[in-house]
């Protein structure tokens, strides 16, 4: 019966974030229906398996809870500082809920290394999966400079090498309309001072609740042709997709990070 149960719980999980994560895809956005729903089933199924077919109950109702409390707190840290959207944390805490421990039942422990706190495993996989995007901003970045022949960062000359850096691997420069209809944020704004002078400034941690201003200033600002029409912007990626692939992964693999760092260190 755990094998049944533990397969219950990943069809469970997995059918939510696919779904969750074709949303995330549209339209950037996720009902929270899906997580009102997901979570009480995620938690109906594990605690009927715990409490009828659990060999250890102590042990594991103690890492259940550490998981499920552990997993909470980053997630929710994690959204208050900005590093992702509400249905990320939403998704990570159902996720604890639904599979707070690896699968041993069902799946083979043979796998690479799987923290004790198996969402986090997820969490790492996923974010490692989304900063490869890293890698086609700098391609993009060096055909801008190469087609161009340098410029790429016309009118923010001032800026700090640390901030153009973080320019070069996070975000590439876009058309202003793509700002407009797209998923895309602005890594850049414009400052005005008390003699109405304006001047561009790189966004190292653009801000979501910011954007629709930023925007607005920039498009009045291309109005006047103090930019030209071009500006950077990191595109907002869909972070559901990359924990859904990384829980897949953690499924079948285990922790990415931990292998990499495992081979890197043999």
């Amino acid at each position: 019966m755990n094998q049944i149960f533990d397969g219950a719980r990943i069809i469970l999980c997995l059918s939510f974030l696919i779904y969750a994560s074709w949303s995330d895809y549209k339209t950037r956005e996720v009902s929270n229906k899906v997580w009102v729903v997901l979570g009480p089933l995620a938690l109906a199924l594990t605690a009927f398996q715990f409490l009828m077919y659990s060999p250890q109950p102590l042990q594991l109702l103690i890492s259940y809870v550490l998981s499920f409390a552990i997993t909470s707190g980053l997630a929710i840290a994690v959204f208050y500082v900005g590093g992702f959207g509400g249905a990320d944390a939403k998704a990570l805490m159902c996720i604890a809920l639904a599979l707070p421990v690896y699968p041993s039942h069902l799946l083979s422990q043979s796998v690479g290394f799987v923290s004790p706190l198996f969402p986090i495993t997820i969490f790492t996989n996923g974010v490692l999966l989304g900063a490869l995007s890293v890698f086609y901003a700098i391609l993009r970045n060096l055909l801008w400079i190469v087609r161009n022949r340098g410029g790429v960062f016309e009118g923010l000359e001032t800026e700090s090498f640390g901030r153009k850096i973080l320019a070069l691997v996070s975000g590439y420069k876009v058309k202003v309309s793509k700002l407009e209809k797209g998923h895309m944020y602005p890594l850049e704004d414009v400052d005005v001072n008390d003699e109405g002078n304006k001047k561009r400034k790189l966004l190292v941690f653009p801000k979501y609740e910011e954007r629709e201003d930023i925007v607005a200033r920039i498009i009045e600002n291309v109005k006047e042709e103090k930019l030209d029409g071009r500006v950077w912007a990191t595109p907002g990626l869909p972070l559901l997709i990359f924990i859904t692939v990384g829980l897949i992964i953690a499924l079948a693999y285990g922790d990415i990070v931990w292998i990499l760092l495992s081979s890197f260190l043999r």
